[in-house]
């Protein structure tokens, strides 16, 4: 095992996956087997994290009761609830006392709406040379853009990530970010994960990697009802 901490986003109200949003809340919607949100902690306790926060505002005592304590999963979930919706960044600084229980640490921080078969192991060396070089703050895998968003976010130059450039990938939403990145963030202020990255890579402290794996941003129903038919059909072959 190993000391650092991991945060699931899960307090967006998901909107564009109205109706099904309506009475759950988006992370506890089901693909295959399990909710969404629940390949997520899998994954990153297949990959030695054993305490992981979860944000919520919408439906949040939903989601504290489907997922618990998270002794089922092997881990330790720690909740931290917001009374407004906070935005990623502001979620992210809310939580701080969480993410830090185990010092100030980087710390790795995964949507809950998405799927991917990413190994988070494969970024335990990402978080050990943050933890010495603390000239960077955030650490980004990128993807391939997908249909609903070509344009992509940023461009990936060696292992260095810029605003501009041929051949844009998308933010994955899967990062590792130093606490300090959030110092500004005003406690209860709604800040956008975007507007804190942008500053950073303009001061040239974002490194990022390509990922070339599974990835599938559950936005839409038709998106969910997709991928509950293909974990589905991969179950029965």
């Amino acid at each position: 095992m190993h000391p650092y901490v991991a945060m699931i986003l899960a307090a967006g109200r998901g909107e564009r996956m109205r109706p099904l949003t309506d009475t759950v809340p988006k992370p506890l919607l089901k693909a295959g087997k399990h909710a969404l949100i629940e390949y997520q902690i899998m994954a990153l306790a297949n990959a030695g994290f054993t305490d992981i926060i979860v944000n919520h505002a919408y439906l949040g005592d939903m989601i504290e009761h489907a997922l618990g304590t998270g002794s089922h999963y092997g881990v330790n979930i720690h909740y931290s609830a917001e009374k407004t919706v906070l935005e990623t960044a502001g979620g992210i600084a809310n939580a701080m006392p969480l993410l830090t229980i185990n010092g100030k640490l980087p710390f790795l921080v995964v949507n809950a709406d998405i799927f991917c078969n990413m190994d988070y192991a494969s970024l335990l060396p990402v978080l050990a040379t943050m933890r010495i070089q603390t000239n960077r703050v955030a650490h980004l895998a990128l993807i391939d853009n997908p249909p609903h968003h070509a344009e992509g976010d940023f461009a990936l130059q060696q292992d260095h990530v810029k605003l501009t450039g041929a051949n844009k990938l998308t933010f994955s939403g899967i990062g590792v970010y130093q606490p300090r990145l959030f110092d500004n963030v005003q406690p209860g202020q709604a800040v956008k994960l975007s507007v804190l990255l942008k500053q950073a890579i303009r001061d040239g402290a974002v490194s990022g990697e390509y990922f070339s794996g599974t990835w599938i941003d559950i936005g839409t129903p038709e998106r969910l009802l997709a991928l509950d038919q293909q974990l589905k059909s991969q179950s029965l072959t």
